[in-house]
């Protein structure tokens, strides 16, 4: 990894760490990704972008692999999703071969634009919604 993709992965997560998530976690409608801490054991909720189609939720990952939730999900895939205020279990999975670049272009555009320009490693997930 390059010396400025590095800066700007740390930038971008330590913002989001300390800043956008703790407030973006508090809107009533923000669509939200809880997942299983892998060493804690703790529920883990990030806020994200994203679209439910049918049963499943479709994401983009901005650093793929290295992105902690991402992490999480290798470790357990029994995920919640909050879409528009309810809460839904399923199931992730990761997908490095689809094309991200093409599914951001089916997803909310804010967030899509946010993911391709300070995104480093883009990775599609799949939630499958149960029921």
């Amino acid at each position: 990894m390059s010396r400025f993709t590095e800066f700007r992965f740390k930038a971008a997560t330590t913002f989001q760490r300390h800043i956008g998530n703790p407030v973006t976690r508090r809107l009533p409608f923000h669509t939200l990704l809880e997942t299983t801490g892998r060493t804690s054991g703790l529920p883990r909720v990030t806020p994200l972008g994203g679209r439910r189609i049918g049963n499943e939720f479709w994401l983009v990952s901005e650093f793929g692999e290295k992105s902690q939730y991402v992490r999480n999900i290798k470790s357990n895939p029994r995920v919640r999703v909050r879409v528009g205020g309810r809460w839904h279990k399923g199931t992730a999975h990761l997908l490095p071969n689809d094309d991200p670049i093409a599914r951001l272009r089916t997803l909310p555009k804010v967030n899509s634009t946010g993911v391709r320009t300070l995104g480093t490693n883009l990775l599609t997930v799949r939630v499958d919604l149960d029921g």
